[in-house]
């Protein structure tokens, strides 16, 4: 009987010992979420004010673009060559605004603006050799008339006249050509003089200018910006 009772004591004690040590875990515990929300307390008001919002909701990408322009489903595609051609129609621009658009590409072209002239016109090196070329006259613009000249020949069926045309022609072509070899040298050594700094190459130019010599005074493109006998 005592031992019995001995052990329910024990058990008693035993019971009301850990109790105490729950109850001394949650003060502690307490304690500590105390200080933790009042150190976070503390932390927000240290904080700088957040940015308030908008007071409305943020519109739709749907919402926001202009009536005319909001996207809707992508049309089908075009299933034959005539829907193609319709729809190509449709969306090409109108004609006078494109002729207003080529007038005007032929109008800076002509004025010798870089923006829209091809790359072998651009630079200020081009620009120089165009100005050499039209300052004089020069026997290779008449390549293109005695080309006529031989169509010519070729459809008259008298073998004397063909072959005055034929020598005439050969005669003209060695003329050229030595001029034309000429002109590519001179033109070379003057924009070399001009622009020191810049990388000329003596076949591009000498063949530029040749080009650009075959080519009828108003026929050329860029146009003449120097009168014949000036000095470049």
């Amino acid at each position: 009987m005592q031992v019995s009772r001995a052990r329910t004591l024990a058990r008693v004690r035993f019971l009301r010992r850990s109790e105490s040590t729950d109850a001394e875990s949650g003060t502690a515990d307490d304690t500590t979420g105390g200080t933790t929300v009042s150190d976070s307390g503390a932390e927000a008001r240290s904080r700088p004010h957040s940015t308030p919002g908008k007071g409305r909701a943020t519109p739709k990408r749907r919402e926001a673009e202009a009536p005319g322009r909001r996207r809707g489903p992508a049309p089908p595609p075009p299933r034959t060559q005539r829907e193609a051609s319709k729809l190509a129609k449709q969306n090409r621009p109108a004609k006078e605004d494109r002729r207003k658009a080529a007038a005007d590409r032929r109008k800076r072209m002509d004025a010798g603006d870089d923006r829209v002239l091809l790359p072998r016109d651009r630079g200020p090196v081009r620009a120089h050799v165009r100005d050499i070329v039209d300052s004089r006259p020069h026997v290779i613009g008449l390549f293109l008339p005695l080309a006529a000249i031989v169509v010519l020949a070729a459809l008259v069926q008298v073998p004397a006249v063909q072959q005055y045309i034929t020598l005439f022609t050969f005669l003209m072509l060695a003329v050229m050509l030595v001029e034309g070899t000429m002109l590519g040298m001179q033109v070379t050594r003057k924009a070399r003089a001009k622009f020191p700094n810049e990388k000329i190459s003596p076949l591009g130019t000498g063949w530029y200018s040749f080009s650009r010599a075959t080519q009828p005074r108003k026929m050329r493109v860029p146009k003449p910006k120097v009168q014949r006998g000036a000095q470049v």
